[in-house]
């Protein structure tokens, strides 16, 4: 799952990562200002020159805000950032946090010296999650196969009932991992099966069908509460 927080614009570009699952990006955004980052079941960790920051899961979209510099991110698969940050998602449902405030300011100034006088910051940053998800407990298996059943549209009921969890159980273990329960992801991940089917210039009556939402009128409305505009918008700002 390599799922885009920002539509594909001109300065946004990514790669698949060396850290397994990982997806590695830069955006340098547009001068008509910055785009909403759209919920997707992710966590970053990101890097603009002198800063490390996280970007915890997002339930709604995210206005950049301030200086429109330069970025670099690595995005991690949903349910494995939490193992590599040593911190609750949940903690940082709907935040952008900085680095330091998770792990400690003289580790975190010595990691963005060292990203910030790199050759490629991009690279540099990677090697940062490779090194300290080397040494960080495994994130737990069972949350992929959560992750990969949401994505395909399976019902949260019969998700808890094949990997024999109880609704309590997923929705407890799915705050520590996701930042909010399965239903919320599901919705995100439905959310970002339709913009891919959108994007690829399938009608939205068939995209709202083949993506699991009931009708179009279904699909309009949590575009709206999700994205904070229409799906019309949203594509034509890609």
């Amino acid at each position: 799952m390599t799922a885009e927080r920002l539509a594909p614009a001109s300065g946004y570009a990514e790669r698949a990562s060396r850290l397994a699952g990982a997806v590695v990006w830069t955006n340098t955004p547009a001068a008509s200002g910055a785009r909403p980052v759209l919920p997707d079941g992710c966590m970053d960790l990101l890097w603009t020159e002198g800063r490390l920051l996280v970007a915890g899961p997002d339930t709604r979209a995210y206005v950049p805000e301030g200086a429109s510099g330069g970025w670099a991110g690595v995005r991690f698969f949903p349910g494995t950032a939490p193992a590599f940050l040593g911190v609750p998602a949940h903690e940082l449902r709907d935040q952008r946090v900085e680095l330091a405030d998770l792990w400690p300011a003289s580790e975190v100034r010595r990691l963005t010296a060292r990203v910030d006088s790199a050759a490629d910051p991009v690279s540099a940053l990677e090697e940062v999650a490779l090194e300290r998800a080397a040494d960080a407990e495994p994130s737990d298996p069972l949350l992929r196969e959560v992750v990969s059943a949401l994505e395909a549209g399976r019902p949260v009921a019969a998700v808890a009932d094949e990997l024999g969890l109880g609704a309590r159980q997923l929705h407890r273990r799915s705050l520590a991992a996701f930042g909010y329960g399965p239903k919320t992801l599901a919705r995100v991940l439905r959310l970002q099966r339709a913009l891919a089917l959108a994007r690829d210039g399938v009608p939205f009556a068939e995209t709202a069908a083949r993506a699991g939402f009931a009708d179009q009128a279904h699909l309009a409305r949590d575009v709206r509460e999700l994205a904070g505009m229409t799906l019309g918008e949203l594509l034509g700002r890609a």
